[in-house]
């Protein structure tokens, strides 16, 4: 009899424990349908194609334009350069960008091996080594906020002080990825409090197109070109001002989330081709039309917007001549 009813004891017990498991197995499967049916559907739509991918290591420096580069959560990168990596600072730590030394723009930094190369109009090239473990880390300023980088040595710093003629000793450094980097709402605060950047303005990637470049030399008396606006991605076989509503992107196997208008400053006016500035356009054009709504004043201000910021979502591998998809759900 005792055996009996341990036998009916052991069986009810295996049966609850069957029932459990039966009812979590019907639960899981009807969330797996309830996500599969709730999710919208992703859709691709060909808004543009890659034109070109240009990157500038130096901050103020001449832009690189070059056929494929790595997009990375911080910006491009094409073999050992890396988007805004280096930087030009005064003693006390604080940037140095065109708008105060416009000759800046003409400083060309290339890599080759190991070595960095430097160039400049009536300079002769100066290479050093990239990486210099033994030097010192620096403590920096990008406008307000604080980043560090790794001093670039006296060689360098009397190669830009002499060519830069400006009075003052400058210096260069070079941010490492162990460093500390800027948050990107420390500048502007529409961005993710988790995006961070070395020393660009204010986000990784700034993608703007042909077509609106275009719009703007149609009201101008002097065409200007892409590189008085520094972009990391130009985009063809669009309308003009069309990427102002390309929330979120896809190139290749790479995604990017819009995150707010390129607001355009007083550098844009120094020209690419001669470091010079002297005169305020296109930018005085640029506010005549290209001004932000009233109610985004408190992000924008007074400057005219021309291009756009994105995020990276999903790196990868970009290539000029890829079509650009927009992301629609």
């Amino acid at each position: 009899m005792a055996l009996k009813e341990t036998l009916l004891k052991a069986f009810a017990q295996n049966r609850k424990v069957a029932l459990y498991a039966a009812g979590a197995g019907v639960a899981l499967f009807g969330l797996g349908l309830g996500y599969k049916y709730m999710q919208k559907p992703k859709k691709l739509t060909q808004v543009g194609i890659v034109s070109q991918l240009i990157l500038h290591p130096l901050k103020s420096g001449k832009g690189l334009q070059v056929a494929k580069a790595e997009c990375l959560r911080m910006g491009l990168k094409h073999g050992e350069l890396r988007d805004r990596h280096w930087l030009v600072i005064r003693e006390d730590g604080r940037m140095v960008t065109a708008r105060q030394e416009p000759r800046l723009v003409l400083v060309t930094m290339t890599a080759e091996g190991e070595d960095i190369c430097l160039n400049a109009p009536d300079m002769e090239e100066l290479k050093v080594p990239q990486h210099q473990p033994n030097n010192n880390i620096l403590n920096c300023k990008v406008f307000t906020a604080d980043v560090q980088g790794r001093d670039c040595g006296d060689e360098v710093s009397r190669w830009l002080t002499r060519y830069l003629a400006a009075g003052k000793t400058v210096r260069m450094v070079h941010y490492e990825p162990q460093m500390k980097p800027r948050k990107c709402n420390q500048v502007e605060r529409p961005f993710p409090p988790d995006e961070e950047v070395a020393y660009p303005d204010a986000g990784p990637i700034m993608l703007l197109s042909e077509a609106s470049l275009r719009d703007l030399n149609s009201r101008l008396d002097k065409d200007v070109t892409v590189a008085q606006y520094r972009p990391s991605i130009v985009v063809n076989d669009c309308e003009a001002f069309s990427e102002d509503s390309w929330d979120d992107i896809q190139i290749g196997t790479v995604r990017m989330k819009r995150v707010m208008a390129c607001g355009r400053c007083i550098l844009t006016t120094v020209d690419p081709e001669t470091g010079i500035n002297n005169s305020k356009e296109a930018l005085d054009t640029l506010k005549s039309y290209r001004l932000c709504d009233p109610s985004d004043k408190k992000v924008y201000g007074k400057a005219p917007l021309f291009g756009q910021y994105y995020i990276v979502k999903q790196t990868g591998t970009l290539h000029v001549g890829e079509p650009v998809y927009k992301i629609s759900y």
